[in-house]
Order: structure tokens, then C-alpha cells, then sequence
């Protein structure tokens, strides 16, 4: 764990910044562009990708109650919508509505048991005033142009546990772009993370954005041992005056690129149990121990390339604290399976400051170091058609006939997403059909990984019986995300050869809670 209370270096840039607001020095918000901007980037253009409420109905919100109803008023949880929010949002305006396709609460805008939502901040700017903006068990998601600040988990008022933005439970496909996230201090001030992430939350983009004046930036997983959550991109953010968990990463996979971190004061990107960072052309400036694995014993790793380290320390190496500097290197190898262009390390001051944030009219950078005016998506209808859902073409399906050879799961490690009481990861590579694995209900995640790359062609999964049976999965490299198989019962699958240290069987539908005995894997 970080160190919880705020360091004095946080203490003394809100000092500062309360003189300034008291001299007349605030921010003002420029006029927001109405448009959402083209298509999500990174890895919430995977899995499908991420459109939000592209082809669906879109009205306008100026209070926290009013985008719960418009969340309500849908046809279905699922009717696509656009959410124009105009003005500030507070507990005095946000109550719970009631309906059919929404499952809100007060002093919260939740995003819960719903899909393909995009809320967006337009004309003088949109501010979530001391409320988050919490996102559970919910797919395609978009948040663009907002600013949420001041976000407490203790003292008065409270909302979202203290994270300005924080997902969890099984969530998927979420792009968070141009939005400024800020808080006053850190835990003893009563604030928690900016930009959350756990309990199998993956594919999710935070780009263009500020992050400042918090203790904690964020997390991806919860504990050491809740490894569910991954494939999470980081571009053209600005980290400002953070004490630590830039982000706190997890297990899973994430990448960095062309974000520009200055004060970071305690410690950076903090790569831990098992998670792997790609980590490149990003500028580390006036800051402490970027990089590394913090305060914990279970190591994670990481890739770096193009970046730079100005006025950057870095403290000597313990058992629980292990920098990566002074000059760091790459211990792992990590693959994207989505296009990008990173901008020079050298350039990435100036053109984060010109279009990370709320209110920079969702400027973005060509990879030439040159803001330009993004194409606009499609213009919203008034209708509420229900999209077909989109997933990777996967290279290979089920197959009924079973592989031969040597199961290689054997005696290789296990990790998953929440599990059913009683059960284990492990069971799942024993070869004992008389153990399984459970998920803590109808879907969830198991994996199988090995301390070195393997290479595999097929794979059998066996269920127990006296349990659901599985009706819809996928087969995941973890490595890099691409999808290697799907199918409908659970059973035999084969692809072509692919060598990756992790992979996931994930459910994604079943009759009850499943049982799975073996997932095995073979050459």
C-alpha cells in the first residue's frame, strides 16, 4: 500500500491554488464543443469497440436527476442515448429515478446494469461539483468533455466511495476522453482515487485528460489477488501533482503513450503482481520513483521506450520497493493488437497543454506534435434502434473432436475474475475432475499462464456437473487481447499456433452458475 496521508509538496500546490481563487485567479471553462469526437482509441476500440449512444436518441441534462431520467425514459437498458450535459452537477440536483432501464441512486450519477450511454459536456461546460461518476456491471460507455472534482468517501457530502470516476463488476468497453478529474488533497482529506478500475473491468481508454491534485491517480484491481481487470490504454493525459498510483496497475496489461506526468511526489506508474506496462514516448518531469513496483513484494514488469526522465529521482531498490530507474529498461515484452501513433516524448508538454482537459474543443494530436479538429461521429438520431453487437472476428471456434498430446496446463498458475465460494483457480489445471472452478455467478473469467512464453493450438474446457452449463465464452491471449476462439457449450477448440504466457477462458453466458473442472491447454 502508498503511503495515505498527502505529502507536502500536494499540501503546498493547493495552498497555492487556493490564493490564487481568492485573488480573483480561477479557471474559467471555455465553450465545450457539442460534437462527440471520432471513434474511441486504444483498447476500448477492441472487444467490438466503443460507440456510446451513437445512432440513438439524444437530449440535453443540466442536473443530476435529469440524466437519470433520460437514462430511465429509454426503452430498454440497452437503447442507445446521447446525454448532453450543460452546467453543475450536484448532490442538491441528482436524486434516484425510478424505471425499467436504469438503476440509479442519489448523490451519484450511476451508470449501473445499463449499455451504450454517452454523456457529454457541451456548451459552457459541464462539472460534476463534489458527485462521481460510478459505472457497474455496464458495456460501451462513453464520457467526454466534463470536468468531476472534489469527489470525498469521508465527510460531507460523500459519493462514489471518494473516486471522481470508478468502474467496476464485470464491466466493458468504456472510452473516457477530454474530461479534467481534480481533488483538494488526499485520504486524510477524505478523497480516494481519481479514475478507478476493478472486479473484471477491461478494454477501457482514458485519453486526453487531466488528472490533478490528489493523493491517489488511480488503480486497476482492488488487492493483490483480484487480477480480473486489464487492457487498459493511457494516452495524452496529463498526471499533475499526484502523490502516487499513476496508475496503481494490477495484474492485466496497460499502455502508456504520450502522456506528460510532472509532480509525481511519492511514486508513478506502480506495476505490481503479475501486471505488465508498455510504457513509451512519455515525458516524466519534476517527479519521484515514475516507475517500478511500490510497496508490495509481488512484481509486476514492464516495457519502456522514447521516453524522458527530466529532474526525475529515484530512491534505492528494497524487498518492497523496487524503482526502475535510474535508468530504466524493459523486463517484458508487450503487444497491442490496435493501431496508434505516439507522439515524440520532446513534444508531449506542449501538446498535452493544448488539448488534454475539458473545454480544449476535443482538440488531438496527428502524431505530428499538431492539435487538429477531430472528425465528428455520425450526427445522432432521434430514433431508438438497438445495435448489433460487434466483436472481433475470432481466428478459430469450438470444435467438438478432443486435442491430443500433453496437457500443458498442468502444473502451470491460475488467476480469474471473482470466484464462487469453496472453489479455486487452481482446480482448473489439477487434472482432477472431481475439483472445479466457479465464477461468483453466471459469467466470469479463469486463466492459465506460465512463466514463460508457451505455445498453444488448442484447447479443451470440461465442466463438472451439478452446476449451470455454459452457453457463450471466449477465448483471450491475455497478452495482447485478441480473441482466439468463441463459441456457445463449452468443449474443444483449436487455432492457429500462438505463443502468450496467459490464457482466458472467459464466460460470458450460462444457464446458472458453471462449473468448470479442467481448462486444458495443449500443443
Amino acid at each position: 500500500m502508498g503511503r495515505r496521508s498527502p505529502s507536502t509538496r500536494l499540501r503546498a500546490a493547493l495552498a497555492a491554488m487556493a490564493v490564487a481563487a481568492a485573488t480573483g485567479a480561477v479557471l474559467t471553462i471555455p465553450e465545450a464543443s457539442a460534437a462527440v469526437a471520432a471513434g474511441a482509441t486504444g483498447y476500448a476500440s477492441q472487444n467490438g469497440g466503443t460507440t456510446g449512444g451513437a445512432g440513438g436518441q439524444t437530449v440535453r441534462a443540466t442536473t443530476g436527476t435529469e440524466i437519470h431520467a433520460a437514462l430511465c425514459g429509454r426503452a430498454s437498458s440497452s437503447t442507445p442515448i446521447t446525454i448532453q450535459v450543460e452546467g453543475t452537477i450536484n448532490h442538491a440536483n441528482t436524486a434516484k429515478v425510478s424505471g425499467a432501464s436504469c438503476n440509479t441512486a442519489a448523490g451519484v450519477i450511476e451508470l449501473k446494469q445499463i449499455s451504450n450511454v454517452t454523456l457529454v459536456g457541451v456548451g459552457a461546460g459541464a462539472v460534476f461539483d463534489q458527485l462521481g461518476i460510478h459505472i457497474r456491471e455496464s458495456s460501451n460507455i462513453i464520457i467526454q468533455n466534463v470536468t468531476v472534482r472534489n469527489v470525498k468517501k469521508s465527510g460531507s457530502p460523500t459519493s462514489n466511495g471518494g473516486d471522481a470516476i470508478g468502474m467496476e463488476s464485470d464491466v466493458r468497453n468504456v472510452w473516457v476522453d477530454h474530461v479534467t478529474l481534480e481533488a483538494s488533497g488526499g485520504e486524510s482529506e477524505g478523497f480516494d482515487g481519481l479514475f478507478d478500475m476493478k472486479d473484471n473491468t477491461q478494454y477501457v481508454t482514458l485519453s486526453y485528460s487531466v488528472l490533478r491534485n490528489s493523493g491517489r491517480g488511480g488503480l486497476v484491481g482492488s488487492s493483490e489477488t483480484e487480477l480480473s481487470n486489464g487492457f487498459i490504454t493511457y494516452h495524452h493525459n496529463l498526471y499533475e501533482n499526484i502523490d502516487s498510483r499513476a496508475p496503481l496497475l494490477r495484474g492485466g496489461i496497460a499502455h502508456m503513450y504520450s502522456n506528460h506526468y510532472r509532480q509525481l511526489n511519492e511514486s508513478g506508474i506502480n506495476s505490481r503482481a503479475g501486471a505488465r506496462a508498455k510504457v513509451e514516448n512519455n515525458y516524466f518531469e519534476d517527479s519521484k520513483d515514475v516507475l517500478g513496483t511500490f510497496y508490495t513484494d509481488a512484481a509486476g514488469s514492464w516495457q519502456v521506450a522514447g521516453n524522458v526522465f527530466d529532474n526525475v529521482t529515484w530512491s534505492p531498490a528494497g524487498t518492497d520497493y523496487r524503482p526502475a530507474g535510474p535508468n530504466p529498461v524493459s523486463n517484458t515484452t508487450v503487444s497491442v493488437p490496435y493501431g496508434y501513433t505516439a507522439d515524440s516524448a520532446s513534444c508531449v508538454p506542449d501538446v498535452v497543454a493544448r488539448t488534454a482537459g475539458a473545454g480544449r474543443g476535443l482538440l488531438v494530436s496527428d502524431g505530428s506534435c499538431t492539435p487538429q479538429t477531430p472528425s465528428p461521429t455520425p450526427t445522432a438520431t432521434t430514433s431508438h434502434p438497438t445495435p448489433t453487437p460487434t466483436t472481433p472476428t475470432p481466428t478459430a471456434t469450438a470444435t467438438t473432436a478432443p486435442p491430443s498430446g500433453t496437457n500443458l496446463s498442468i502444473g502451470a498458475g491460475a488467476d480469474g475474475s471473482s470466484k464462487a465460494g469453496g472453489t479455486s483457480y487452481g482446480n482448473v489445471r489439477d487434472g482432477d475432475l472431481g475439483t472445479y472452478w466457479s465464477p461468483a455467478g453466471t459469467t466470469g473469467s479463469v486463466s492459465v499462464k506460465w512463466g514463460s512464453p508457451t505455445t498453444i493450438s488448442s484447447v479443451r474446457v470440461r465442466e463438472a456437473s451439478g452446476g449451470g452449463t455454459v452457453t457463450g465464452w471466449r477465448l483471450l491471449n491475455a497478452d495482447t487481447g485478441a480473441v482466439l476462439a468463441t463459441g456457445g457449450a463449452a468443449g474443444t477448440a483449436t487455432f492457429p499456433a500462438t505463443s502468450l504466457s496467459k490464457v482466458t477462458f472467459e464466460i460470458t453466458g450460462a444457464t446458472g452458475t458453471p462449473r468448470v473442472a479442467e481448462f486444458e491447454t495443449y500443443a
